[in-house]
């Protein structure tokens, strides 16, 4: 039996609490995208790998959302 893959609406809330940890302010959503401060926006490609980009170029992907938030808050 395969478990159940997280839906969207559940990365989208895992990456809300997280952003909220290391005080990252999200300034919109829409669809697979998460608008940040500092021009940053992530793309949700699935469960377990976010997109980093600045300004439509992209950074990196991160498959941890904690290595994820570290880089933005050094940035």
């Amino acid at each position: 039996m395969n478990p159940e893959r997280p839906s969207l609406a559940d990365v989208k809330a895992y990456l809300r609490y997280a952003f909220g940890v290391y005080e990252i302010t999200i300034l919109r959503e829409e669809g697979k995208m998460m608008y940040l401060e500092h021009n940053y926006s992530i793309e949700i490609e699935n469960e377990s790998l976010y997109k980093l980009l600045s300004d439509d170029s992209v950074i990196a992907p991160f498959d941890e959302v904690e290595e994820l938030c570290i880089f933005i808050k050094k940035s």
